[in-house]
């Protein structure tokens, strides 16, 4: 019979500890990932609700970045109530997660269908959004963003849905 006795691996120097930290925490900027929400909010009369920021040009879907510590569904909550005065009543569907690589090759992007929600007054224009309007579907206006077009289309008309964004 042949024994063995298993020796516990010698631990790492303080030396050694602090440098993979250093690697690990500078891995972090080298290689960062983003992650947003959009939601589509659909009246009941079909209308989407689209925001027109002060920052860029053209219209979009409501949203924007997630948080350290939030979840995405916390995210959407918190980007609706801020740029239109939305709050969910219900559990919005995941559409999609797209990669969004006209921001970066690691920006992601989560879109909500949003039906079951309550809006008593769209916001007023503000340092953010210069405008938050419901549009019927037939008469968007025409300073729509391309992304926001095609993924219109990819919930309301059936298109392929798109891994990018």
């Amino acid at each position: 019979m042949v024994t063995t006795t298993l020796q516990k691996a010698p631990r790492p120097s303080v030396r050694a500890r602090v440098v993979s930290r250093i690697i690990t925490f500078a891995a972090l900027f080298q290689r960062p990932m983003t992650l947003g929400v959009r939601g589509l909010v659909i009246d009941p009369d079909d209308r989407v609700l689209l925001v027109r920021h002060t920052y860029v040009p053209g219209f979009y879907l409501p949203g924007g970045g997630v948080e350290s510590g939030e979840t995405m569904l916390q995210a959407l909550t918190r980007e609706l109530h801020e740029e239109g005065n939305v709050q969910l009543l219900g559990a919005p569907t995941l559409q999609a997660v797209y990669l969004n690589r006209r921001a970066s090759p690691r920006d992601h992007v989560a879109l909500y269908v949003v039906r079951d929600f309550h809006c008593d007054e769209l916001p007023k224009p503000n340092h953010e959004i210069a405008e938050a309007r419901f549009f019927p579907v037939d008469a968007l206006p025409p300073d729509i963003t391309p992304a926001t077009r095609a993924r219109l289309m990819e919930c309301l008309d059936g298109a392929p849905i798109s891994p990018y964004w």
